[in-house]
């Protein structure tokens, strides 16, 4: 995958069997609408980037899986509190990793994992 060939993170794709139920909660939580929405895929726009959620359960399951995408946040903890006020669990609590970088996890209601990051090295796009 060298010579440039990966351009950064683009999009995420989370299993949602409830896609209704997944669509409202991450629209309260991210506090946007979707920009596509089917009954096969319901995609959101997060900062230039794509959240997908797929109903189609039929090739894996939705859960933790081994890789989590980490989503960019100005504020770490203001991030969290509004997941789990959400109904979100805390996976792994908010830690810094070193040069003012902070980390954390959550797990929606449908068992995925979302990586949050604070990083001020780099600027977050605007909303």
């Amino acid at each position: 995958m060298g010579d440039g060939m990966l351009l950064g993170l683009r999009t995420v794709i989370y299993k949602a069997p409830d896609l209704a139920r997944a669509k409202a909660w991450y629209s309260t939580v991210f506090g946007i609408s979707p920009y596509f929405d089917q009954p096969f895929y319901v995609g959101f726009n997060v900062g230039g980037y794509e959240l997908g959620l797929d109903p189609d359960t039929k090739g894996s399951k939705p859960g933790p899986g081994g890789s989590v995408a980490y989503w960019g946040v100005a504020n770490l903890d203001a991030a969290m509190a509004q997941a789990t006020k959400a109904g979100a669990t805390i996976v792994s609590a908010a830690q810094d990793v070193g040069e003012g970088i902070r980390v954390g996890s959550v797990a929606d209601p449908f068992g995925n994992v979302i990586g949050l990051i604070e990083n001020p090295h780099f600027q977050l796009p605007a909303r």
